[in-house]
Order: C-alpha cells, then sequence, then structure tokens
C-alpha cells in the first residue's frame, strides 16, 4: 500500500492542519509518513503546498516525482491546476471551487472550473459553503479533507481519530464541528463521484 498526496493552497487555508490529521491518521494505523512541506506567505496569501508519502513499507525519499501522486487534494481551485503535472493517471484531483482571489490578474472562475472539469477523475466542490451550513466556514479545510477520504486506503475511522487527536486539545465543541466537516466532505464525494 502507497499512496501520495500533494496539499495545496494559500497560506492561512489550513493546510497544515489537514496534513496532521492525515498524519495521525496514517499513524494510527502504524503506517509510514514523510512529509515535505513548501510554505508559503499566509500573511500576504502566497502558495502553500506539502507533500506526503504514506505506506505500509519505509519510504525513502519525502518528495513526489511529476506523474507520481495519486491524489491532489486543493483548498483553492487555481492552485489545484498547478499541480496537475504531478498527478498520476488516474490519479484524483479534489479541489474546493471557492477561489481566494489574492491577485489582480486572477483567471476568471468558469474557465479554472473548465479545466478541472476535463480530469478524468475529479471532485469540486464548494466547500466554504458546506462547512457554513453548521456554522463554522473556517472547517472548509477539513470539509476539503473528508471529501478525499474516500481516496486513502486509511479507514474513515481512522481520520475521525486524526481529527480528535489534532483538535482536542481545542476542545470538544472544536472537535465535533470538524467531525462534522469530514463526514460532509466524505457524504459529498460519496453522492457526487
Amino acid at each position: 500500500m502507497k499512496t501520495d498526496i500533494i496539499l495545496a493552497g494559500v497560506g492561512g487555508q489550513g493546510i497544515l492542519s489537514i496534513a496532521a490529521t492525515i498524519g495521525m491518521s496514517a499513524l494510527h494505523n502504524n503506517l509510514h509518513l514523510k512529509q515535505a512541506e513548501v510554505h508559503g506567505m499566509s500573511q500576504r496569501g502566497g502558495a502553500v503546498q506539502s507533500n506526503m508519502r504514506i505506506s505500509d513499507k519505509p519510504i525513502a525519499s519525502d518528495l513526489i516525482p511529476m506523474g507520481g501522486a495519486d491524489i491532489i487534494l486543493s483548498v483553492e481551485p487555481m492552485e489545484s491546476l498547478r499541480y496537475l503535472p504531478f498527478l498520476k493517471k488516474g490519479g484524483w484531483l479534489v479541489t474546493n471551487t471557492t477561489p481566494f482571489i489574492n491577485i489582480n490578474n486572477y483567471p476568471e472562475v468558469e474557465e479554472i472550473l473548465a479545466e478541472i472539469k476535463k480530469q478524468e477523475k475529479h471532485i469540486a466542490l464548494d466547500a466554504d459553503t458546506i462547512a457554513s451550513e453548521f456554522g463554522s466556514k473556517r472547517s472548509s479545510n477539513i470539509v476539503m479533507l473528508g471529501a478525499a477520504t474516500p481516496f486513502f486506503d486509511i479507514s474513515f475511522e481512522s481520520f475521525e481519530e486524526g481529527i480528535r487527536q489534532f483538535f482536542g486539545r481545542k476542545g470538544e465543541d472544536i472537535v465535533n464541528v470538524n467531525l462534522q466537516a469530514l463526514r460532509a466532505g466524505r457524504d459529498f464525494t460519496e453522492k457526487n463521484r
């Protein structure tokens, strides 16, 4: 078992929370994990990207080669397109459709979504709206993680445990909101793939 994931987004959108939750879920299953990060400047909305490799065998490198990612999980649609060259044939692109417009020449959202829809295997959802439905727009990143969970070789219960471990220090209410977000994302994918 081996899963290579590229996490992409803009600083401040919760990429590191997604990565930590995936990591805790993998460790809960006694899997090996390597991660490499390239951080943008979150206060300026800079690009943030992380390579994650999960395997039942030791992992030599933390970097994913071009055409090697099983999953691209992006919390921003334009950032999902930036990393398409890394997606392997038959891999899944899972992206938020809500743009984070932080530059003057941001492309038309319809053009970006048209490119996403050209991908053979993709899930595109408005995670911000889904998260707002239960009162926590800040958990849209966890909605995105939930949408990607069907494509991991890790049980959904392990992701729930990862949420409990990562957010536990913030209190039960925060844990429950993020569990709701995780389940809402998973439900979207189950109904739309």
